[in-house]
C-alpha cells in the first residue's frame, strides 16, 4: 500500500520543485529524459497553471490529478543504496499513444514556453505504455525531413532516424498523462559524453524487454511509475562522485519514505537504523532484502 494519507501531492510536487538539488525524470525503462538544473541557475516558473520550472537548457510541467500517487523508496546494493519517488498512475488509467512508428502529432500547444507552441511534434513511435516519447521541431528543412520518415519504425534495422535525429538535435518531449519535460540541450554526437544538466536517451536493448520500470523498484502491483522525483542523495552530487554524508537530506528522505513509501518497509529501516536486526519473518520478498541492504549501508556512513 501506498503512503501518502493526510500528505498533499502538489506540496509535496511544489516541495521538491522548490529545491535546486531534486532531478526530475519522465519515461520507461529504456528512455528517459531528465531535468535538473543548477544552483543560481536562471529559472522560471510556468504562467499556465501547471506546476513545474523553464531553464535554458529544459522544462518540467506538472498537474497534480487526482489519480497520480507517489511511491517513495530505496534500494540497497552491496557498497550503497539509491532512492527515488516514483510518480505513479493505475495500470487502467495510464495508456498513452503507444504509437511504434514515426508520428506527426501537429504544434505543441502544450509546450512549457509559449514561443516553442507552434513548433512541430512527431512521436518517435517507442511503443511505450504510459509515456510518449516525442520530438520538437520548428524549422522548415527539419519538419520536412520527418515528416520524409512518417510511419517508419525509429528502431527497425536499416532507419537512418536515429542519425539524423542526432545530427538534428531537435528539442526531446516526453509525455505523461499528468505531465510532461523538454530538454533543450544538444544531443551528443555518436560516442560523445552526456553533459550535466537536463538530456535525454533512448536505448534499444532495454526497451526490448518492454517493461515499464527496473525489476528492482518495489513498485507496487496495479500501479506504473511514470516518472521519478529524485532528491539529492545524502552521499553522492548529482554527477554520482562521492560526498561527505549529509544528515540533513538523509533525515528529508526518510520523511519521504515515511510520508509515501510503504509502510512495512518503513519499518524495517527504523528498525535497522535504530541497530536491530529485523524478524527473519518479515523478510519474505526482494523489496524487504532490499530496503535492509540499504538502511545497512546508511549506518555504515552515519556518524557514531
Amino acid at each position: 500500500m501506498m503512503g501518502g494519507s493526510g500528505h498533499s501531492v502538489s506540496a509535496l510536487l511544489l516541495e521538491q520543485l522548490a529545491d535546486p538539488a531534486c532531478a526530475w525524470s519522465l519515461g520507461s525503462y529504456g528512455a528517459v529524459a531528465t531535468f535538473c538544473r543548477n544552483l543560481g541557475e536562471a529559472v522560471q516558473t510556468l504562467a499556465d497553471g501547471r506546476l513545474g520550472l523553464i531553464t535554458g537548457r529544459g522544462a518540467v510541467a506538472l498537474t497534480a490529478s487526482p489519480d497520480l500517487r507517489p511511491f517513495a523508496y530505496e534500494t540497497g546494493f552491496s557498497d550503497g543504496w539509491s532512492h527515488a519517488v516514483a510518480l505513479c498512475l493505475p495500470q487502467n488509467a495510464c495508456a498513452m499513444g503507444r504509437r511504434t512508428v514515426l508520428t506527426e502529432l501537429g504544434p505543441d500547444r502544450a509546450a512549457a514556453r509559449p514561443q516553442d507552441r507552434a513548433a512541430i511534434l512527431f512521436d518517435l513511435g517507442l511503443g511505450l505504455e504510459a509515456v510518449d516519447a516525442c520530438v520538437r521541431v520548428a524549422e522548415p528543412a527539419a519538419v520536412a525531413g520527418l515528416r520524409a520518415r512518417i510511419g517508419r519504425p525509429i528502431l527497425a534495422a536499416g532507419n537512418t532516424l536515429g542519425p539524423a535525429l542526432a545530427a538534428l538535435s531537435p528539442h526531446r518531449v516526453f509525455v505523461a498523462r499528468f505531465g510532461r519535460i523538454e530538454v533543450y540541450t544538444p544531443i551528443p554526437p555518436a560516442g560523445g559524453t552526456t553533459p550535466p544538466g537536463p538530456h535525454s536517451h533512448v536505448l534499444p536493448q532495454l526497451l526490448r524487454l518492454r517493461r515499464t520500470h527496473a525489476a528492482t523498484a518495489p513498485i507496487p502491483l496495479g500501479w506504473v511509475p511514470c516518472g521519478s522525483l529524485h532528491p539529492r542523495h545524502p552521499c553522492r552530487d548529482e554527477t554520482g562522485r562521492p560526498v561527505a554524508f549529509d544528515a540533513a537530506r538523509h533525515v528529508a528522505f526518510g520523511y519521504l519514505l515515511e510520508a509515501w513509501g510503504d509502510p512495512g518497509l518503513a519499518a524495517l529501516r527504523r528498525a535497522v537504523l535504530a541497530g536491530h536486526e529485523p524478524d527473519p519473518r518479515s523478510v519474505t520478498t526482494r523489496a524487504a532484502r532490499s530496503a535492509i541492504r540499504a538502511a545497512q549501508a546508511q549506518r555504515r556512513v552515519m556518524p557514531g
